[in-house]
């Protein structure tokens, strides 16, 4: 269980990019994080995997705090950031070195066939496009088979069919081991294609304005009414974040509104 107990985080010149965020993840389950500009996603992030220190609250996985990283926690960011010295297998095998060869190999070989890069485990780095880069980064951050994956927009700097593409390939390795994800992204759409559970941040400071479930089967049909309705619920939690003026119980009452919105 991965909980975030009243998360604050003031930065030395005053900023205040998140107050008070508290959320609880069941394992397994995958969690996007959508929002404005300065909704603090990037910072929640970095709190969660250990990478940076919250100023209130705390964060806790399996019953103990998280205060620096943690061997439990991946994370995959916008650039692959892959070892131009070293092959794609050895990419993707760089966090699991101590396991023995044998396993360390299959290990390697299965999360390869499962990104589609099989023929390309003994080339460079530089030999491959943006799409298959991010597809080695994601095999190389499940390869060691973390309890936590979190994700900072990692899709959002490439063409809108290699989105898709990657979309179905993380699920794909997320499917064999079911570790925890928690998704950040700009992009409505795959929020709703990968999430259990959208969390929308309002802005400045960053806290939690709404929390909407997407209970729709898996593979999830973009073209669905039902795929639209969810999308449409999502936007209109969105639109009602950046709305300051909005008191706690109006929000309530818009949200249950807005869960029935067709626009």
């Amino acid at each position: 269980m991965l909980s975030l107990e009243r998360v604050g985080k003031t930065y030395p010149n005053g900023v205040r990019a998140l107050e008070s965020v508290s959320l609880e993840v069941e394992p397994g389950e995958i969690v996007a994080v959508i929002g404005g500009s300065g909704c603090g996603k990037s910072t929640l992030l970095r709190a969660i995997s250990g990478l940076d220190t919250p100023t209130q609250g705390r964060v806790v996985l399996d019953g103990a705090p998280v205060t620096r990283p943690h061997e439990k926690i991946g994370v995959i960011f916008q650039e692959p950031r892959l070892l131009p010295w070293l092959s794609v297998a050895d990419n993707v095998g760089f966090g699991i070195e101590d396991r023995p060869k044998r396993e360390r190999a299959e290990r390697i070989g299965f999360a390869l066939e499962r990104v589609g890069l099989t023929d390309k485990a003994k080339v460079w780095p530089r030999e491959l496009s943006g799409g298959q880069a991010q597809r080695v980064a994601i095999a190389r951050a499940l390869v060691p088979r973390p309890e936590v994956l979190l994700l900072d927009e990692p899709f959002s700097a490439l063409d809108a069919f290699t989105r898709v593409d990657l979309q179905e390939h993380l699920l794909a390795l997320w499917a064999d081991a079911r570790p925890t994800l928690i998704h950040v992204t700009h992009d409505v759409e795959e929020a709703i294609v990968l999430a259990d559970r959208v969390v929308v941040m309002r802005p400045q400071p960053g806290r939690i304005a709404d929390e909407i479930a997407i209970d729709l089967p898996r593979p999830r049909d973009r073209q669905s009414a039902a795929f639209d309705f969810a999308k449409r619920r999502v936007l209109a939690a969105l639109d009602r974040s950046l709305d300051r003026q909005v008191t706690v119980d109006d929000r309530e009452t818009r949200a249950a509104a807005g869960q029935a919105m067709w626009w």
